[in-house]
This record gives C-alpha cells, structure tokens and sequence, in this order.
C-alpha cells in the first residue's frame, strides 16, 4: 500500500497542489510527484500520510484534518506487483512547505490542480485525474512497454471508477441499525449535514411521524464532548435543548430528540425582537455556565497555539494584525489564572433555534468543553458589533457585568479565535469565517490603537 498527500490550497484561478520533483538515484527521478510513501510495520494509513508529509515537506497535520480523497489500483510498467494507492486531501495544515529530504527532492511548488506540470509520474497523474473527476477510485494498470511518465497516450490506462448515484445514497447500513436499535422503525432518512462541518446529520422519522436526528462526528474528541456534554451539562437546560437518546462510541455516533424551532441563522429580525432573544439567550447560557461546579485553570499556554495559528494565517492579515494578536497574546498571559465553567464552545447563531414560543433553543454540544466564560462569548459577540443594545440585552440575561480584567480577557479570546478562523477559513475554502476574523480584528485595532 501506497498513501499520496493531496496537500490542497486556494490559488488566484483556483485550487492548487503541493508537488515534488524527484531527485537521485530514487524511483521515477526527475518527474512530478505528490508527497508518498510506503507504511512502515503496524503503522496505519492515516499516521503514514502524516508522517511522510511531515518527513518530505516539513508541515505538520492533525488526524482530524486528513480526509480520504481517492484510491487506485495500480500495476506499473517495471513488472512489479500491483498496488493500493490511497490519495488523502489536506487543507489544513502547520508550517510552509518546503524541501526536507534534498538528496531525493531537488524542486517543490505550487500547482494548479487543472494544469499539472510535466514531466509527471503518471500514476500520480491518475490520482489527480481521478480527483479532479470527483470519483472514489480509479483501476490504473500500466503496460510493460509504457513509459513511468504520464503521457497523454496513455490516458485510457486509467479506468475511472463511479461511487453511488447522487441522490440516491442511502443511511449506511451500521448508522440504521444503530439508530432503529434506539427509536424504532425508521421511515425516512434525511440528511441535513451543515456543509462546512465534518459531521454527517440525518433527520428521521418514524412510521408515525416522530422525529429525531442522527448525528455522525468526524472523530472520536467531538463524539466524546458532545455525548459528555449530553449527559451532565445539557439536562440543565430542560426541554430549551436535544435529549441524548443514544450514543454509539465505535460509530462515534448519537441520536437527539428533535427540537421545534427555526434556524436563528439568517432570521431576520425587528431590533426589539432581537434584543429580546439575546436577554433571553443570556440567561439560556448562564443555566449552562453553571450546571456543574466551577474549575481552576491551568497556567495560561496560548503562545504555541497562536503561532501555529499565525503561520497560516500571515498571508492574509491586513498591516498590524499580527502586532495586535501578539500583544494582546503577551496580555493574556499576564491577566490572572481564571476559573472554568461548562460551555458550548460554539456559541454562534447558527446553533440556535427560536422555538415556537419564541425563546432560544441551544443544539450542537460537539464542541463543548470547560473553559473561561468569556470564551463562550467570543461569536456571539460577533452580532453585538455596531448593536451595543444587543451587548446589554445579553449580559443583562446573564446577570453578569463584565470586569476590566474580563473585557481584557474576552477581546485576547477574541483575537486567538479571530486568527484561528481566518486560518482555518483560508485553507479550507470558507469564506464567512474567514470574514468573521477580519471583522473581529477591525473592530479590536478601534479599541487598542496605538
């Protein structure tokens, strides 16, 4: 088995890719090629990829950020067996790419994805070619007398594989048993995934018309906040969010009764109405703050987390964006040591409903952790920019009045997950968070000018 890094970025007319020359007395030298490898003993294909990235181009990746992109079977022209390549894209990654392994790689560049460069491997150009096509898999066998280099004669060696018709996929088979297992009879699946999340979410319903929602998690961290968060924190806020039916941990998976409402998210509103729902929506949240007891922080660590946030984010902040972060970072690391409290952790108006009643209903916990109060402000905040009523309406419900040490701490707060946001935005192809972190910036360079 083979793994390919499709290490996946945004250029001015288009997505690109990472590739390397290969250099030596190595395979295929000279030629364009992905960052590849082979595993080494009991190492499983997601750590190789990881590995091998970091080896040959010096990024690190977390598990979460790897994504099953294609697979090929390939047989090459050299009359060696044949082989299972499996292409993971990245778009989210630390550190600049750059040459590591100079004895094997004597160029490394930037790509548009729909003009790949030559002279190319040509079953790495099978890979692309397949990904490019949107398909799952590709059989790529090559003949004895064909060339290692991709030529556009041997276009027909690849043999592109189609997934399930669109449209037509189906709950997969283990998620159903799990969830009938839980409710019953399933009559319809639906799935209503946010399309920037990891998470897959399927609404259900029974023969007789009861709903829930199966919530599939990207990985095992958010599966175990959310069904922790289920099962100590969200009782506290009564039938105001989801009960936890069931938790499946192998298919880090849950059920959740469903919640009368209307998305809040691109509700329009009457000021008044609105102000209304944040008084209302601060009081929603301290139930929350305070549903298990309080704990003492560790000693403040934001240094390393806000230079890795910083290096992928530098190309695209506007002047003095990177000298208000850094400030406000040394700031943070002098405030005292605060306490920790149940939060949701993504405190936002898109895990919002506003049930028939009018009052907030709070879903969504795979984020939820202890941490500060203040952070659990910090998107939330984002609507109160230019409505200071809306500010007010929230702390009021809250019964809270901010210190000047926790405006201090909720503007650094805000500046970490502004710098988080617009990385992540950047290499992930997601433009409102992206926008949100430069509003968040504009509006702390109006308060801390120098």
């Amino acid at each position: 088995m083979d793994v390919h890094l499709i290490l996946r970025r945004d250029g001015e007319i288009g997505p690109e890719v990472l590739l390397s020359r290969r250099a030596g007395p190595v395979y295929a030298s000279g030629l364009w090629h992905l960052p590849s490898g082979h595993l080494d003993p009991d190492e499983d294909m997601v750590a190789a990829v990881i590995r091998e990235a970091l080896e040959e181009t010096g990024v690190q990746i977390e598990t979460d950020d790897v994504t099953a992109a294609v697979t090929v079977h390939h047989r090459p022209p050299t009359g060696s067996r044949s082989r299972i390549g499996v292409f993971f894209e990245v778009r989210r990654w630390s550190g600049q790419p750059r040459i590591t392994e100079p004895d094997r790689c004597d160029g490394m560049d930037w790509y548009p994805l729909n003009s790949l460069p030559d002279p190319m491997v040509a079953y790495c150009r099978a890979g692309l070619d397949t990904y490019r096509a949107g398909l799952p898999a590709a059989v790529h066998f090559q003949q004895p007398h064909d060339a290692i280099e991709y030529s556009p004669d041997d276009a027909d060696r690849t043999q592109l594989l189609a997934g399930p018709p669109a449209g037509e996929a189906e709950l997969p088979y283990r998620l159903r048993l799990f969830a009938e297992q839980a409710i019953g009879r399933i009559a319809e699946a639906s799935e209503v995934s946010w399309v920037r999340t990891g998470s897959r979410v399927w609404r259900l319903t029974a023969p007789g018309g009861g709903t829930w929602y199966l919530k599939r998690h990207r990985g095992a961290k958010f599966h175990g906040r959310e069904v922790s968060a289920y099962r100590s924190w969200v009782p506290s806020l009564g039938p105001r969010a989801p009960r936890l039916v069931a938790a499946d941990t192998d298919a880090q998976a849950v059920v959740v009764t469903a919640l009368p409402g209307r998305p809040l998210h691109g509700m329009v509103l009457d000021p008044a109405d609105e102000a209304r729902i944040q008084h209302a929506l601060g009081r929603l949240v301290r139930a929350l703050h305070g549903s298990s007891p309080e704990r003492p922080a560790e000693a403040a660590t934001a240094a390393d987390k806000i230079k890795r946030h910083l290096e992928g984010a530098r190309p695209h902040l506007a002047d003095g964006d990177e000298d208000l972060i850094l400030a406000l970072a040394r700031s943070y690391a002098d405030l005292p040591r605060p306490v920790l409290v149940p939060t949701h952790g993504d405190l936002q108006y898109r895990n919002v409903l506003i049930g028939d009643d009018g009052e907030p209903l709070l879903f969504d916990f795979e984020r939820s952790e202890y941490n500060t109060a203040t952070r659990d402000l910090v998107r939330l905040s984002d609507t109160w920019t230019g409505r200071p009523d809306l500010r007010k309406a929230f702390l009021d419900g809250y019964c809270l009045i901010l210190t000047p040490e926790e405006e201090l701490r909720l503007d650094c707060e805000a500046a970490f997950d502004a710098v988080s946001g617009i990385a992540y935005g950047t290499s992930h192809g997601d433009p409102e968070v992206t926008e949100r972190g430069h509003r968040t910036l504009g509006r702390l360079h109006t308060i801390y000018r120098p």
